[in-house]
């Protein structure tokens, strides 16, 4: 491995790839961290086509096993799937984890709020879009059950209540400050967004708190960070 000098003298830091889909709920997860972190130079993007089929492929199952975006390559070759473990592993690069808590309390609620957005909310409508839409194409789509399809987007048209109600009261999904729960959340309204399942107009809080999190640079820009043209470094 080469030293990676650069012409100042000091050395730059290790490179990583990411192998994602530039417009997909789950890398949007890990996308917007990146751009929290401040990490965006530090990533080559590597494109998996999901309408293809791609990420059930040999080439890719060998990376991950389970056939699922995003997955991190350290230069070591280390790799890292799941987005709260990529989350994890970039938020304690510079040793401020900002995004996953500094004390032992702000860990345990940034964990247990992003768990429930995951299960009630982005898993439920996957489960919808793979189930009850015709999802990604028959060649990925090999079973479909819509009824359990249908039952998920109840479920989560419901939990955006149960995060609604969060919202009334506080700033961010966890509490006063931006985390990874929200980055959670973003991810399943981004998704809820493409199987257009939107957000029932009664939910002032969650609205509003939508449209203040579609203003920052981290989620505005997550789609095009990976040109390297139009986001903010």
């Amino acid at each position: 491995m080469s030293s990676d000098i650069s012409e100042s003298g000091t050395t730059k830091p290790p490179m990583m790839k990411l192998y994602d889909w530039p417009t997909g709920p789950y890398p949007a997860r890990v996308r917007i961290a990146l751009a929290e972190k401040g990490l965006r130079s530090r990533i080559d993007f590597v494109t998996v086509d999901l309408w293809k089929g791609e990420h059930k492929k040999p080439e890719f199952l060998a990376r991950n096993y389970s056939g699922t975006l995003p997955v991190l390559e350290l230069d070591d070759g280390t790799l890292i799937a799941e987005c709260t473990a990529i989350t994890e592993y970039l938020d304690a690069l510079d040793g401020d984890p900002t995004l996953t808590g500094r004390t032992a309390r702000d860990k345990g609620v940034i964990h247990m709020m992003s768990r429930r957005v995951e299960l009630e909310l982005l898993d439920a409508v996957s489960v919808y879009f793979h189930h009850a839409t015709p999802g990604l194409g028959p060649d990925v789509e090999v079973y479909q059950n819509p009824e359990w399809g249908f039952r998920q987007r109840d479920k989560a048209l419901r939990s955006m209540g149960y995060f609604n109600d969060r919202l009334k009261d506080q700033s961010f999904v966890a509490g006063e400050a931006f985390s990874m729960a929200d980055i959670t959340l973003i991810g399943g309204l981004i998704f809820a967004d493409l199987v257009q399942l939107p957000i029932p107009v009664e939910y002032e809080a969650l609205h509003a708190w939508y449209a203040r999190m579609q203003e920052r640079p981290s989620v505005r820009y997550r789609v095009t960070m990976s040109d390297r043209t139009e986001a903010p470094a």
